[in-house]
Order: structure tokens, then C-alpha cells, then sequence
């Protein structure tokens, strides 16, 4: 393995930083405050092919490979983690799925929109009662002929109501029976298909999430994702690579709460001298800086697996378990090292504490990591 960062990965990444710096930065707290969630942000990356960056350029995308990915991400993210959360949905699941799975035409039909952003991309598997449980979803997709009826509910939908289509996993068999699930996609403005209830979330807030509603919503078969039954098992293979998505984007708070929290010991003095140099302070730098370091070589590595197209399960729950309690961890020593400033929103770790939560928990919860990771040990 050799992470030695190429030339085209660091003129991606800088590429990143410089658009989030002048596009994103100077409203991160107003979109925060407001909940806006600033659509105009993601048609300009999609024109800097940040939208698409996996996505081949056949396709209308970048072209390029997970270490470019990893880089966009955790470079949005050290500016604000929301803008970082939706970017990371709309790349690796809906139109992640898509690219895994569609036939041939409907790669064409889909992806060039979606690697544009011409189209916002939402993916649906969630649902009130069932979130680690999918094998008991509710909502069902019925077969009438030539098409399908979806009805029931998904929530937790990153872009739930503004996205312009969605992947959506619905039961087409009995509830905990084997290959019960499939997957679908669903354009807005399909009758029967709408955007339910917008959350009110601690963090990530300019990141929309909502529920999604099917009420006897007809999508043509054609529509239909690889084979009846099979949506289960494809929704685990795009979670392989959502993985690597939160694991990038927890390193990305991680990393702005580090760097906010190294600078700020350096410049506050106490006792006539920077708090840096107190051991207390001194000490939490180092772990922060330990841990980070860490989750970014479990990342790579989940990154090179992926590239190399070998197995990645493993080692992509173990970069999402580590890194988001990493960015948890870093980020509540970031608001202590700060003291009582860190606890206002003058400051900008007390946002990256309220964002880093949702990494423990969006796309599998560390708990639900540790049950993969088990597993696959245990083979």
C-alpha cells in the first residue's frame, strides 16, 4: 500500500478548500442558525464535478478514484460538516447505486444529471420503526403488470424534499423472509410521491433531512434496480462505500476542530504563557493529533481495498466505527481546550461537537460497526 498523496489528489483537494473557504465558510452559521439548506452550493461543485467525482466520465463525471473522494469531502467538511454530509449522500448513495447496479440505460438516463447536480440525489432505506432492522421494512412495492406501487414512509432521508430522485429499498416479499427487499428509482413529481416532515436536528443543520412518503405511487418497472429481491443485498454493497463517506467526513471535523483547537492554545495565554504549554493542554493536542492520524490510515486503507476492488466490508465499518468516535472525541476536546469561549457560537468547535454526533450514527451505528467488524473477524 503506498498513500503517498498524488499530484491530482492534492490539486483536487485544494480545489475543495479553496471553494468551501469562499463559498461556504462565510455562512456557515447562518445556514446553521436558519436550517437553510443552500441549494445554489451544490450546483456549483457539481460544475467542479464534486457532485460526480466517481462517477466515469462517460457519464458526465470526474472520473476519479476514492482518494480523490475522501479529499473533497473531509475538505467541505472541516468547513462545515452539513455541507460535507449531503455531498457525501448524493455521491455515494443515491447516485453511488446507481452506478453499481443500473443497466445500461439507465446509467445514461440518471447518472449525468446526478454527476452534475443538475439533479440532487436522495436514497431511501430507513423507515421510522425499522432502521438497523431493514428486513422488516413497511414500506412495500407491489407489481401490477408492467409497473410497481410503492406505498409507505422513509425518514432520516438526506434531501428527503428537495432531492430530484431518489433510490428507494422497498420490501417486495414477506417481512424477515430472505431477498425480500428491492430497489427502485423514483423521480419527484411522480404522483404519489412527496417530501414529508424536515427534522429539527442538534447538528448538521444545513444538511436537509426529511421523510420521504409513497401513497400508491405507480414507477415503471424500468425503474427496477437489478433483480426482484436482490435491493438487501446491493443496499450493504453501497453501504461498503458509504463507509468510507462518513469515515472522511467525521476525519474532516475531526481535522477543523483539531486545527481551530492547536491554533487557539497557541494564541490564549494564562499565567503569562500559552496554554499549549501547560501539559494538560499539551497532552490533549497530542491525542487528538494521534487518533486523527489513525482514522486517516484506516481510511486509506478502505480507500486502496475499494480501488483495488477487493474486499472492503471490514476495513470500511472499521474507518466509520473509528473515525466518527475520533471526530466525537477530538471535537468535545476542542470546546474543553477552548474553555468557556468553545461553549459559544462565536467559536466554531462547538459546531463541529454538535455535527461530529451524527457520524456515531448515520449509515450504521458503531454499534452496528462493531456487529460487522465481529463478524467478519469471526469467518
Amino acid at each position: 500500500m503506498n498513500f503517498e498523496t498524488s499530484e491530482i489528489t492534492t490539486q483536487v483537494a485544494q480545489t475543495a478548500r479553496d471553494f468551501a473557504l469562499q463559498n461556504i465558510k462565510p455562512y456557515v452559521m447562518q445556514w446553521d442558525e436558519s436550517q437553510e439548506f443552500p441549494l445554489h452550493i451544490f450546483k456549483g461543485l457539481g460544475q467542479l464535478g464534486m457532485m460526480g467525482v466517481l462517477v466515469p466520465e462517460q457519464y458526465g463525471g470526474a472520473g476519479l478514484s476514492y482518494f480523490e473522494y475522501k479529499a473533497v469531502i473531509e475538505e467541505i467538511a472541516k468547513v462545515d460538516g452539513s455541507i460535507g454530509l449531503s455531498v457525501a449522500a448524493h455521491n455515494s448513495l443515491c447516485t453511488g447505486h446507481i452506478l453499481l447496479f443500473g443497466n445500461e440505460e439507465q446509467k445514461q438516463r440518471w447518472l449525468p444529471k446526478l454527476a452534475t447536480a443538475e439533479w440532487l440525489g436522495a436514497w431511501g432505506l430507513t423507515e421510522p420503526n425499522t432502521g438497523s432492522d431493514a428486513g422488516n421494512m413497511k414500506c412495500t412495492a407491489t407489481k401490477d403488470g408492467d409497473n410497481w406501487i410503492i406505498n409507505g414512509t422513509k425518514n432520516w432521508i438526506t434531501h428527503g424534499k428537495s432531492g430530484d430522485v431518489a433510490v428507494v429499498v422497498c420490501r417486495t416479499g414477506e417481512p424477515r423472509t430472505k431477498d425480500n427487499a428491492t430497489a427502485f428509482v423514483v423521480e419527484r413529481g411522480t404522483p404519489g410521491f412527496s417530501g414529508g416532515k424536515k427534522e429539527n436536528k442538534l447538528g448538521m443543520r444545513a444538511s436537509e433531512t426529511a421523510e420521504m412518503i409513497f401513497e400508491a405511487c405507480v414507477v415503471p418497472d424500468a425503474n427496477r434496480l437489478g433483480e426482484v429481491g436482490d435491493g438487501f443485498k446491493q443496499a450493504m454493497k453501497v453501504l461498503d462505500g458509504g463507509r468510507i463517506s462518513i469515515a472522511s467526513l467525521s476525519l474532516g471535523i475531526a481535522k477543523g476542530a483539531y486545527e481551530a483547537a492547536l491554533q487557539y492554545a497557541q494564541e490564549r495565554y494564562q499565567f503569562d504563557k500559552p496554554i499549549a504549554s501547560f501539559q494538560g493542554i499539551s497532552f490533549k493536542l497530542a491525542d487528538m493529533a494521534t487518533e486523527i492520524e489513525a482514522a486517516d490510515l484506516l481510511t486509506l486503507q478502505a480507500c486502496d481495498l475499494k480501488e483495488r476492488k477487493e474486499t472492503v466490508t471490514k476495513v470500511a465499518a472499521m474507518a466509520k466505527y473509528y473515525a466518527s468516535e475520533t471526530a466525537v472525541k477530538v471535537s468535545n476536546d476542542a470546546v474543553q481546550i477552548f474553555g468557556g469561549y468553545g461553549y459559544t457560537k462565536d467559536f466554531p468547535v462547538e459546531k463541529f461537537y454538535r455535527d461530529s454526533k451524527l457520524c456515531t450514527i448515520g449509515e450504521g451505528t458503531s454499534e452496528i460497526q462493531k456487529l460487522v467488524i465481529s463478524r467478519e473477524v469471526l469467518r
